[in-house]
């Protein structure tokens, strides 16, 4: 643990103007707030801090930098509070604190939610300020560093956590040397045997090609030299975790790999660097699609730097990437480059990255996209895609470009591009011919969407998008498509369980109890109920906390409500009957089949079945017969089950799904026996498979189409008295 000198030298080497009374007094102030708090190792927990204040000094970020990474843990560990962060420190420092404060107080019924939360919380924050973000990877690397004191259950979350979110961050913000560090860590512990055998391969070929690299940069050297190009070449090799993820990705083996090794080509100018590029062209081959010129088109984290890889010295691969110190600085340093002081100057940080930095740019962006009325779940998926590192840069007719994750679609550019284009999109063309919407689009294409005023994205383009902005959109709107739908089916399913523990249900009691699901509205919960992508027990809990929801008792009698039925879903009507034991039914709404009733798809349900119903997320409910052996795996969700009821007018003549499995004699006119059985009895049959099971019997499967349970026995009786046929047996999927 560094002493409170020795941090205050730290900073004054950068910064000779330096606040030194704030410094000493955050110090003391944290110390004396921590007290006797201890870390997982037995260490004074007040070592943390201290020491990510001092990684940050290797940024040289500025003083209200440091005394927040001091201070950072005061308000969420200690008796702190905000007010009297600002009274000592001042507001710009206690609002530094703040945003890197969990919201430990929100009671939220689910964990996931409450994570997803506190990262918008700091993403928000970060939005504001970037220090907060500067601060957070310095705390979460400190605390990846001194990971082996933890429990392993814990030590596998928070490995977890950083290869998906803050790796991740770090490398948009272009700071590769903390995200390098971070997924080593979190690999080392999420993988350690992988990690052990990488590093010991490395520390092989490292003592066999220690030779080989010497003369690679030497020649690479005095090549350039001899054009009067002063270069500083840097030998480098790749990262355990970028060398296990390319053989995951890849399928190779470790002596596959051609790219272990890099080297950094240090030069003075940008025309230097297209120089130097010509000169390592011609003076060795090189390999073909490989070269990628960021310099001309920067990343979004502000990366500049020229690829290429060519067949060097002793025939040996050597990957190059070209640029000049300033590009090095960025390419190491990212978003904190822009922090440095520089001439002994120093300002506002964040208004310098709001000028300098495309990332910062970026993450603003990014954030008003991802915070935009969805749910927790949704924004902690929307956020990860976002963070994705490989990108793909394209341009619309005009010129624009357009940048997003590898492996983007039509659909994607056509949102990135604006919202109202991509649910207006009905086809494209890449580079001027017309091409799928499914196309993955290439480096350079040029892209032009299609559109039509009257389109609505399907459903289905949600599976084919890679960003999150185009994710996020097209849930919208096919949310909005099907919210009233969904919304009163939810409300009847959330009422129904209030009634079944015997607690009064108001909207305004929900209202209060919206922040604990971290939902908006009543009706957002409505339509997610009924999508059954949140559980109505959660609302109950949300409501009343003192409730204990216990499963339900399995109703001897269900009923569906309709007026119209197909094979595999119906179009429903509202009834406000009970069932047989009292219980409310569920009047089951719908405007399109597919999006309200399906019956089991492996022997579906007929009038006169008892039924119940399964609420399926995004699907509305399945209706099951009761005797269905599905329903074991639902025994511990109990939330899922609804009490339905059949409801069908006998004039209808609607036909609902039946299955059934026949063993017949494998013997000329068999088949016959069967499908005239079902004709004289005005069955349908649906479809028919056949399986050899012996030289003297087959085994039929028949999906059939009848109106109810009786017209379904009166078809088996008949197949039954058959004497070609062995048996007759009812599927229940």
């Amino acid at each position: 643990m560094i002493r409170q000198y020795e941090l205050v030298d730290r900073v004054r080497k950068y910064n000779p103007h330096t606040d030194e009374a704030l410094l000493n007094r955050a110090y003391v102030y944290a110390m004396q707030a921590h007290g006797g708090q201890t870390r997982a190792s037995g260490d004074p927990y007040f070592s943390h801090p201290l020491e990510v204040a001092a990684i940050l000094t290797e940024f040289r970020l500025d003083d209200a930098s440091i005394v927040a990474a001091l201070l950072h843990d005061t308000i969420e560990d200690t008796g702190t509070t905000k007010d009297e962060v600002d009274r000592l420190f001042g507001p710009k420092i206690g609002a530094l604190v703040e945003g890197l404060t969990k919201l430990k107080k929100l009671d939220l019924v689910s964990k996931q939610a409450a994570q997803a939360e506190n990262l918008r919380k700091l993403l928000l924050a970060i939005s504001e300020d970037v220090r907060v973000l500067m601060v957070k990877l310095a705390d979460r690397l400190h605390n990846m560093r001194t990971l082996h004191w933890v429990p392993e259950a814990k030590r596998a979350r928070i490995s977890e956590e950083t290869l998906d979110i803050y790796a991740p961050l770090a490398g948009r913000m272009g700071m590769q040397e903390m995200r390098e560090e971070l997924e080593a860590l979190a690999f080392r512990h999420l993988h350690p045997d992988a990690y052990k055998t990488i590093v010991d391969r490395l520390g092989v070929l490292r003592e066999r090609s220690s030779d080989l690299i010497a003369r690679i940069e030497t020649e690479l050297s005095g090549k350039l030299c001899d054009f009067g190009i002063e270069a500083q070449i840097k030998g480098r090799e790749k990262r355990p975790y970028s060398i296990w993820r390319k053989m995951e990705s890849k399928e190779l083996a470790f002596e596959q790999l051609s790219d272990v090794f890099a080297f950094r080509v240090i030069v003075p100018t940008v025309a230097d660097c297209y120089r130097a590029l010509g000169i390592v062209h011609t003076t060795w081959p090189m390999v073909p699609g490989r070269f990628k010129d960021y310099v001309s088109t920067p990343k979004q984290n502000d990366y500049r730097s020229l690829h290429t890889t060519v067949i060097g010295p002793g025939h040996q691969r050597a990957e190059l990437q070209i640029r000049t110190a300033d590009m090095d600085q960025v390419a190491e340093y990212g978003i904190a480059a822009h922090t440095l002081y520089k001439d002994g100057v120093h300002g506002d940080a964040d208004s310098r990255l709001s000028r300098d930095s495309r990332a910062y740019e970026w993450l603003r962006r990014t954030i008003e996209v991802i915070a935009e009325g969805d749910s927790p779940e949704e924004f902690l998926e929307h956020t990860k895609l976002e963070l994705f590192q490989d990108q793909v840069f394209c341009f619309t007719p005009k010129g624009r470009l357009i940048a997003m994750p590898r492996g983007a679609t039509p659909i994607d550019f056509a949102y990135e591009v604006h919202t109202r284009v991509g649910n207006s999109c009905v086809g494209c063309k890449i580079n001027g011919r017309t091409a799928p919407l499914v196309s993955e689009l290439q480096n350079g294409d040029e892209v032009e969407i299609i559109r039509a005023d009257t389109q609505q994205p399907p459903a289905a383009w949600e599976s084919l998008v890679r960003t999150g902005k185009a994710r996020a959109a097209i849930r919208r709107a096919t949310r909005e498509a099907v919210h009233r739908q969904y919304a009163g089916l939810g409300r009847q399913i959330v009422e129904r369980a209030f009634e079944r523990v015997g607690k009064p249900y108001s909207d305004e009691l929900l209202k209060a109890a919206l922040p604990r699901l971290a939902r908006n509205s009543v009706d957002e919960v409505m339509s997610e109920v009924g999508r059954g992508e949140m559980l109505s027990n959660d609302v109950v809990r949300a409501v009343y906390s003192e409730v204990k929801v216990d499963r339900p008792a399995l109703r001897q009698a269900g009923h569906v409500s309709g007026s119209q039925a197909v094979k595999h879903g119906s179009t429903l009507r509202e009834l406000s009957n009970v069932s047989a034991d009292g219980t409310p039914s569920i009047p089951i709404l719908g405007i399109k089949p597919h999006l309200s009733v399906h019956f089991a798809p492996d022997g579906g349900a007929v009038p006169g079945d008892r039924i119940v119903g399964i609420a399926e997320p995004g699907k509305g409910v399945t209706i099951y017969p009761i005797q269905s052996p599905v329903l074991a795996d639902f025994e511990d969700q109990p939330d899922r089950w609804i009490d339905v009821r059949w409801d069908i007018e006998a004039a209808a003549a609607l036909r609902f799904p039946a299955r059934l499995k026949v063993a017949c004699m494998n013997e000329p006119g068999s088949l016959a026996h069967i499908t005239g059985a079902i004709a004289r009895h005005d069955g349908n049959i649906d479809d028919i498979s056949l399986i050899a099971r012996s030289s003297d019997f087959h085994e039929v499967t028949l999906d059939l189409g009848v109106h109810d349970l009786k017209h379904l026995m009166d078809i088996m009786r008949d197949l039954k008295s058959s004497t070609v046929i062995s048996s007759v047996e009812r599927v229940n999927g």
